[in-house]
């Protein structure tokens, strides 16, 4: 009777999944249908128009001012734009929506875009920071929350997440990707997408995601923004295109093209990119977006005569829609008329656009989000304090220096950026208030009480004049005029927390820097306090990897706390006194000296890669050729012993996957959690292969004593990479595994595949 009860139990499965599927493929063919049924009833000029992108550039709740804002409203009315970005507010959304609703001929709704990066009106930390937590569902959350809050406001479409991979420290948009590992950011961009997007677009208060930026933005030459981009194409597949692949297979909306070119092609007229691998290869059914006003600029790149060439070239390489371009209205309905674009071109790209306000659920109500919301920020700014603390990463703990006893009488904190309530909302900064985070003197405050006497000074200023998105910071490199103060209140304290690092403007989308180190007068100043008091704190708040060999050389304690956001004091504070045992890792290498960069973990070993007899190999002759503190690295205020690596088999096949062993044990005072991680190394290959890829990791939280026995299994799709042969495809041979708390201080074991 047992075997007929699971007989039965077993097909009821079945056929549930079965249903499932087949609603699945209905609602896909209903889409279908209702997509080519409004494709069908079109003219070109307003397929045209489906294919326009406007920025808000005025107050749509009034009258159209200018010359240009009134065109763009009657190209409104007349149904000839097909999305807008930064129109903020249910209202103003609600009217721009009414303007095409009421006004154009088939009332196609409008969909409306804005950089939702980290947070909308809560802001959680910036990406790279996040990323540094390892937590894929603590992003999924953030992500969530964003979500929420953006969706209440209007918005039904985000230009996020950025996942470029990006080896460069001097680059000042690093902060806004998750670092140099592909494996990991292809984690994060699933997690993302799936935050934004949740299991279905037509749901409560989703937004469409964006996977951006394709392809090789971070790999611009001398870490400069726009710059040019040499790769070849191993390069190409076997590290940047993976995130985006991840992200395509999640079902990600949109895609954004890249400002640069790639070995003399602008990605943006990229046909191999766009046509070939994302809609050939790889069957994603989304459409493309430029970055703003990219498809014009491949006039100045000299791969465009005029606007009208720029168009011709952007649809035949395949991106859909022209944000701020002008390019698309003006020259495509010319270009169709003159036989230089294929209508079934437009078509694609009209029906990939139809397709994303169909499942965002735009035509059934296209005021969905322009409707009032409740959003309980509160809880959502529980979740960022809880998000911002795990994304911290202690880099030093010289003589357990932390966590600090709430028992010791005076604390000093210093630095330009100790009550800086800005810097710590980071850049690209959404709806987040000025000046409304936690700054790291409140958040000691509110962790001490009123036992212990808190001193603070400034010390100098960071930066001086305005500050704002377009413009550069101005850097203080002369005044030190509040060192004597800074210098007095170290000399009576019995500790110091510094608080020094990177203003909120100085990372992030056209801050590229040829120095990474304290900008400013911030190094004197801390090596003047080093002076009177040695017993120091130091915690950075930075959007990059910084350069500083002398403080970790020097002082006895360094935490990396990143810009976090909205409850970043709150969060340093918790880790500070021990209410949180840090557990962040690196996603990202810190250079011991920014003439290494690029750095990264995942190198080529080449010809020469050491000797302890000579120069001629691949190294430095003035410094260390690793880095400071490699991917993968971070402390805890516990210690963590691994032990040897035990594997099911010397010998693997495609049909027989490796189970890979590990134990770790607890062997400090306290409760902590470690992120067990996993890297491969093949060891002969069609191509040259780097020393080490991360494949795996696992987070693990131990009691005091505690064992606990880690297990990854090692797949033969694990072992693919992009070979001699131009695919994705695994090789026979010796493949070393690794396994360890950072990609420097590894277990290692080695086996033989066979196919």
């Amino acid at each position: 009777m047992k075997k007929i009860h699971a007989i039965i139990a077993l097909l009821a499965l079945s056929l549930t999944a079965s249903a499932q599927k087949t609603e699945i493929k209905s609602s896909v063919q209903q889409v279908e249908t209702k997509v080519d049924s409004v494709l069908g009833l079109m003219t070109l000029e307003e397929k045209v128009g489906q294919l326009v992108q406007y920025n808000g550039s005025w107050d749509l709740t009034g009258p159209a001012s200018g010359m240009d804002n009134k065109q763009k409203e009657d190209n409104l009315k007349n149904g000839r734009v097909g999305a807008m970005l930064n129109v903020l507010s249910p209202e103003a959304t609600a009217e721009a929506q009414r303007l095409v609703m009421e006004n154009s001929r088939l009332k196609i709704p409008l969909m409306f875009g804005y950089d939702v990066i980290h947070g909308y009106k809560t802001i959680f930390p910036v990406p790279l920071a996040e990323t540094a937590s390892w937590d894929l569902e603590a992003m999924e959350k953030s992500a969530r929350i964003s979500a929420v809050e953006a969706s209440a406001e209007g918005i039904n479409w985000t230009f996020s997440p950025m996942i470029d991979i990006s080896r460069d420290a001097r680059w000042g948009r690093i902060m806004e990707g998750s670092g140099e590992d592909p494996y990991l950011t292809s984690k994060v961009a699933v997690a993302k997408v799936k935050g934004y997007q949740g299991d279905d677009l037509s749901g409560a208060q989703t937004i469409a995601a964006t996977a951006k930026h394709f392809a090789g933005y971070g790999f611009g030459e001398a870490g400069r923004d726009y710059n040019t981009v040499h790769i070849g194409e191993n390069e190409l597949h076997n590290t940047i295109l993976p995130p985006f692949k991840a992200a395509a297979e999640a079902g990600v909306a949109t895609f954004m093209n890249s400002f640069n070119d790639i070995d003399g092609t602008p990605a943006t007229g990229h046909k191999v990119l766009q046509r070939d691998v994302l809609k050939g290869d790889w069957n994603w059914d989304g459409f493309i977006v430029s970055d703003w006003g990219s498809i014009a600029e491949m006039i100045e790149h000299g791969f465009a005569e005029d606007k009208i060439h720029a168009a011709q070239i952007a649809m035949n390489a395949g991106s859909d829609m022209d944000m701020e371009g002008g390019a698309y209205e003006a020259g495509l309905v010319k270009l169709v008329g003159d036989g230089k674009v294929k209508e079934e071109f437009i078509d694609d790209a009209v029906r990939r656009i139809l397709r994303v306000k169909f499942k965002l659920g735009l035509f059934e109500d296209p005021y969905r989000y322009s409707k009032p919301v409740t959003v309980d920020f509160d809880a959502h700014r529980e979740v960022a304090r809880d998000i911002a603390r795990k994304s911290i990463v202690l880099l030093k703990n010289e003589n357990n220096t932390l966590p600090l006893n709430k028992e010791r009488k005076k604390i000093a904190v210093i630095g330009p950026l100790a009550d800086d309530k800005d810097s710590p909302i980071g850049n690209w900064r959404a709806q987040g208030e000025t000046n409304s985070a936690v700054s790291v003197l409140e958040g000691i405050r509110n962790a001490v009480g009123k036992n212990v006497e808190i001193s603070y000074a400034k010390g100098a200023d960071l930066g001086v004049g305005e500050r704002n998105f377009l413009l550069p910071l101005e850097i203080n490199k002369t005044d030190t005029s509040g060192f004597e103060k800074a210098i007095s209140t170290a000399a009576s304290a019995d500790l110091v927390v510094m608080v020094l690092g990177e203003d909120a403007f100085q990372s992030g989308e056209g801050r590229s820097q040829v120095n990474i180190g304290l900008a400013g007068v911030q190094q004197e100043l801390l090596e003047k306090i080093y002076e009177v008091n040695q017993n120091i704190v130091l915690v950075l708040i930075n959007g990059r990897p910084l350069e500083i060999s002398w403080a970790s050389e020097t002082i006895p304690a360094i935490v990396e706390a990143w810009q976090l956001g909205t409850e970043s004091g709150n969060a340093i504070a918790d880790v500070l006194f021990g209410k949180y045992n840090p557990s962040g890792k690196l996603p990202v290498s810190f250079p011991r000296a920014v003439g290494q960069e690029p750095l990264y973990y995942n190198q080529k070993n080449t010809g020469r890669p050491f000797s302890a007899e000579h120069v001629t190999y691949s190294a430095y002759t003035d410094e260390r050729r690793d880095a400071l503190y490699p991917f993968g690295f971070g402390l805890s205020y516990t210690s963590f012993e691994f032990g040897e690596i035990e594997i099911s088999s010397e010998e693997m096949t495609a049909n027989a996957p490796l189970e890979v062993k590990i134990k770790v044990k607890n062997t400090g005072d306290l409760k902590g959690s470690e992120i067990v991680q996993l890297y491969l190394r093949d060891m002969v290959a069609s191509t040259t292969r780097p020393v080490k890829e991360l494949k795996g990791f696992e987070t693990i939280q131990l009691e005091v004593g505690e064992e606990k026995e880690v297990i990854f299994t090692i797949t033969e799709k694990m072992l693919r990479f992009y070979n001699a042969n131009r695919k994705w495809e695994s090789e026979e041979g010796k493949f070393e595994i690794y396994i360890g708390p950072n990609s420097r201080d590894l277990k290692k074991a080695e086996f033989l595949f066979k196919k």
